[in-house]
């Protein structure tokens, strides 16, 4: 069933939705039937009724929550949120006459099948992404990763990152768009991707004007490049670069005099750092 991510909409500004495929719990094969309904279902439903906020506050979403089977923790809340019988009688509804028919409470809540194999599952899943995230420890990439995927991958090994689980507010407070775009660390991608487009267009400029001589005419080509120069090395542009990606530091990357490579082949270097 659609499952939505809190994170990616406070951060991006768009909603993530994922769907179910394979099987519903152990009775129910759905197989990609439900992926293939779900843009039919969203092209049927108003623009505001696919906010996340707006289903979550009328109840169209719920919240999965933890819980104890067999004497252990099942991290449910781990998959999000999740549509309930009122989304399916609101907008299925509008494809079917009796939704409810299709979409019955045990694939709504699959956990209702049999609680020990959803439960068996929900491990296997978390003792997935920890497996997955411990190897950012082991090779010691973890302290390369930006301060809200650090604390993710804290999480998804430890349960908690500087005493605090995914819940709390300062760990969620990482994630939302203001937080990123007024951070330091991400002000450092944006100065890092400047330096590398300062360098690209010196290269360009300096193979430009390697062909002078040869016949060719590089005129109108050099003043197009010494424009885009003069433009990505201007103050100016780190503003254009708002609200962009940036570039990666590459912290914690090993040293290129380290690499074991074949002599003919040139060791990569970050480009920002070639030019220092």
């Amino acid at each position: 069933m659609p499952f939505c991510s809190q994170n990616a909409t406070e951060l991006t500004g768009y909603p993530g939705f994922t769907t179910s495929a394979g099987h519903v719990g152990p009775h129910f094969r759905v197989d990609h039937d439900i992926s293939m309904l779900a843009p039919e279902i969203w092209c049927r439903m108003r623009v505001h009724e696919r906010d996340p906020r707006f289903l979550i506050e009328n109840g169209f979403l719920e919240k999965l929550t933890d819980f104890e089977f067999g004497g252990r923790i099942v991290l449910a809340s781990r998959l999000g949120y999740r549509i309930t019988s009122l989304f399916v009688d609101r907008f299925l509804g509008r494809i079917f006459e009796t939704p409810n028919a299709a979409f019955p409470e045990e694939i709504l809540q699959p956990e209702r099948q049999d609680p020990g194999l959803f439960a068996a599952g929900m491990r296997a899943v978390v003792e997935a992404r920890r497996c997955v995230a411990r190897n950012y420890f082991e090779e010691g990439s973890v302290e390369a990763a930006c301060p809200p995927l650090k604390a993710l991958l804290h999480i998804m090994v430890h349960g908690v990152w500087e005493g605090k689980s995914i819940n709390d507010p300062c760990v969620r407070g990482l994630f939302t768009r203001e937080a990123v775009l007024s951070s330091d660390w991400y002000r450092e991608r944006l100065c890092v991707k400047q330096e590398r487009d300062v360098a690209l267009w010196r290269r360009h400029l300096a193979s430009l004007d390697s062909f002078r001589g040869s016949g060719i005419d590089v005129e109108r080509r050099l003043a197009c490049a010494r424009w885009e120069f003069a433009r990505v090395s201007s103050p100016a542009y780190l503003n254009e670069l708002f609200g962009t990606i940036g570039a990666d530091p590459f912290y914690g990357q090993i040293e290129a005099e380290k690499r074991e490579t074949d002599s003919s082949v040139p060791s990569f270097q970050p480009i920002w750092r070639q030019e220092q």
